[in-house]
């Protein structure tokens, strides 16, 4: 997974926000067979199962379960719209400045 810089400056806010959560959770699931549901939620610790990775002070933490299926999905923020997730591969419009997690 990859996060643009405009995702990691607005998760940082967040965490100045709520400082005793400074653990961001991405997962994904199946809502059903051709659509998935991206979570993000912030949490005070790394589960056993996560893979975390700390990038530029902030820990982005990926249950195992949804760690393959992240591969080649880039987090964006856009003020206005809020997070979105693209296939990296598949992005239209300009270049976004990325940080990659893997």
């Amino acid at each position: 997974m990859k996060l643009t810089r405009s995702a990691v400056e607005r998760l940082r806010a967040l965490i100045v926000e709520h400082p005793d959560d400074p653990i961001v959770r991405v997962q994904v699931k199946d809502v059903d067979d051709q659509r998935l549901a991206f979570s993000i939620t912030l949490e005070d610790r790394v589960q056993p199962d996560d893979q975390a990775r700390t990038i530029d002070g902030l820990t982005v933490a990926i249950p195992t379960a949804s760690a393959a299926r992240m591969d080649g999905i880039t987090m964006d923020y856009q003020d206005p719209g809020g997070f979105q997730f693209h296939h990296t591969t598949h992005q239209d419009g300009p270049p976004l400045d990325l940080i990659s997690l893997n």
